[in-house]
């Protein structure tokens, strides 16, 4: 028996007991004629002792051991004589009976501590040491509990959770698909899916009702801190359901999860529409654990013959409450902020009401009355700080949103272990693009336009179409998007004029989602459903901004695996099976 209990469970109570234990040597301590060997495994830590007693046998197999060595230790069961309150099996140690090297180990190339000593690139080399450290063991253990408590709610609402292909067929349309080549068909090509929107409509077609999955999901997309090219999705599908059945639902679920992971209980979710969350907050995704809500200007400010303001076709701003003191520097450093490339504005525009008055960084163009009518415009008071950017609209609310966002961190109003949520609704069901003067569906292709709205989608021209309403909502926290989806398209006409406006031919239509469309013609009920990024939900519960922290085996910046060296070259023959032929450096 290699154990009779794990290194995290032994306590007060179990003393004068013989046990056996496993696992990897944490660290050897020396103490005068004292050894104590910290051993450690997935559940904890015990302390075993060495002094003068213990068999010159035992003694000889610890001076030779060294950290990360998998041992299995047997002894007695005793209290210690100092205890380690900081961990559970503090009050206990092991006098040791009989101890056994199961394997050696090399010196690791960083300390297995939770602050440790490997950069981030050593770390993701030696990803598998790495997950030894208590920080990403929690991190998994938390995505664990997430996932079974999901499991928990879905399953009590009469959710089947049912899996679906990995290997299908590729319909270019959004981000760009992870293709598989066929060894049988030759020319021919799977698609990793990026979501499994088909299928889980195909289900409800089929009449299972609701369905649920946890499952991987692939995009050959830029990376950032919350993307990966493979992340999970807990993706639902419901039939039968208006938008605020799916509201109720998946609000539930998520109240659930808030308040079991993290003690936090939410009340009702409020819903705001797109159009009011770009125009108060500037994005689609608003931080609501601060208030700063953006305030268009343009009418108000245009006409006193300041340039920057006359020539712009939006100029809006935002008040900074108790920042009227910021001084000359501040104020500058603020401004190269937002000229940043990643902000894309041309300067800044302060006006600040202190003690002495409002004083303005374009004084010589409005009056003080004028001014003090800006600040009207806010609700501002003395003391406060009002920032004002201008150009073109969405560039210029794009960077009001990230102004907005940065000043909320300056003033510590972002903080974490608060969580505001809420549903963004009403989005637009169509992009136009001027590069290729066609339109793209803002969530894809099978998103039902609102009901009110469908007559003007199905007769409208291209003005109105831009004014159709999306049937779609996202679930929105702390300036996240933890998830997302939309009521379905389950007519037939409805359907085809989508791929219509889309600028899919019938043919292209058929040869892309012909499968779908024809499972249409036999009873498709009214369904919708959501997607809720898993990953991205583990990070907001463990208070981290990187999904990687909270994936097992993640990809890089540069989407490589560097343990495995993935991705590579495969060997010619594989190549010539497959009937692909790859250009040498020389060519």
């Amino acid at each position: 028996m290699y154990r009779t209990h794990t290194c995290g469970e032994l306590r007060a109570a179990h003393v004068g007991q013989t046990v056996t234990l496993a696992g990897w040597v944490q660290r050897v301590r020396k103490l005068g004629g004292m050894t104590f060997v910290d051993l450690r495994d997935r559940y904890g830590i015990t302390q075993l002792a060495v002094d003068d007693k213990t068999s010159a046998e035992i003694r000889s197999v610890v001076e030779k051991l060294g950290r990360e060595f998998v041992v299995r230790a047997q002894g007695k069961v005793v209290e210690r004589a100092s205890k380690n309150i900081k961990i559970p099996t503090g009050d206990v140690e092991i006098n040791l009976t009989s101890l056994n090297v199961l394997n050696a180990s090399d010196t690791p190339p960083f300390t297995i501590e939770d602050e440790s000593d490997g950069g981030e690139e050593l770390r993701a080399k030696y990803r598998y040491l790495d997950l030894r450290r208590n920080p990403v063991k929690n991190a998994l253990i938390l995505r664990h509990r997430v996932a079974q408590e999901a499991r928990k709610y879905l399953d009590a609402q009469d959710f089947l959770e049912i899996e679906t292909p990995f290997l299908i067929k590729s319909t270019p349309e959004g981000a760009r698909d992870f293709v598989v080549p066929s060894r049988v068909h030759h020319g021919e090509f799977y698609a990793l899916p990026q979501s499994p929107q088909t299928f889980k409509q195909l289900l409800m077609v089929a009449g299972y009702d609701r369905y649920f999955q946890i499952v991987r999901c692939f995009r050959d997309e830029d990376l950032r801190a919350d993307r990966q090219p493979e992340f999970t999705q807990i993706d639902c599908e419901m039939a039968f359901v208006e938008r605020q059945d799916i509201l109720d639902t998946f609000g539930g679920l998520m109240k659930h999860l808030f308040k079991i992971i993290l003690d936090v209980t939410f009340n009702d979710v409020p819903c705001m529409t797109y159009a009011d969350a770009i125009r108060d907050y500037g994005c689609d995704k608003p931080d609501l654990r601060f208030d700063m809500k953006i305030k268009e200007l343009t009418k108000q400010v245009q006409g006193k013959n300041f340039a920057v303001f006359d020539s712009a076709a939006y100029v809006g701003g935002t008040c900074a409450e108790g920042c009227a003191d910021y001084t000359r520097k501040q104020l500058d450093e603020l401004t190269e902020w937002v000229k940043r490339p990643q902000i894309g504005a041309k300067g800044l525009v302060y006006i600040r009401w202190g003690a002495d008055g409002i004083k303005s960084s374009i004084d010589k163009f409005y009056t003080p009355e004028e001014l003090q009518k800006i600040a009207g415009e806010f609700g501002a008071k003395q003391g406060d700080l009002i920032l004002i950017l201008a150009g073109a609209k969405k560039i210029t609310l794009s960077g009001l949103c990230e102004l907005r966002l940065e000043m909320g961190n300056r003033l510590g109003l972002r903080k974490r272990g608060k969580f505001a949520p809420l549903w963004v609704i009403d989005f637009p069901l169509l992009e136009w693009d001027d590069e290729t003067q066609r339109f793209y569906a803002m969530h894809h292709p099978f998103t039902s336009p609102q009901p009110e709205d469908i007559p003007m989608f199905m007769d409208g021209g291209k003005e109105e179409l831009e004014q159709v309403r999306a049937n779609a909502y996202d679930f929105v926290v702390n300036g996240v998007e933890l998830g997302g989806g939309s009521i379905r398209i389950f007519d037939s006409k409805i359907q085809q004029q989508m791929f219509k406006v889309l600028g899919f031919t019938p043919e292209e239509a058929s040869y892309r989602f012909g499968f779908l469309t024809n499972a249409f013609k036999f009873g498709a009920p009214p369904h919708g459903g959501i997607a809720f990024g898993f990953d991205r939900l583990c990070a907001m519960f463990g208070g981290s901004d990187s999904i990687r922290d909270y994936i097992a085996f993640p990809k890089n910046n540069a989407a490589c695996d560097v343990m495995i060296d993935a991705p590579s070259r495969i060997d010619d023959l594989q190549l010539k099976e497959l009937a692909i032929e790859v250009a040498t450096e020389k060519e």
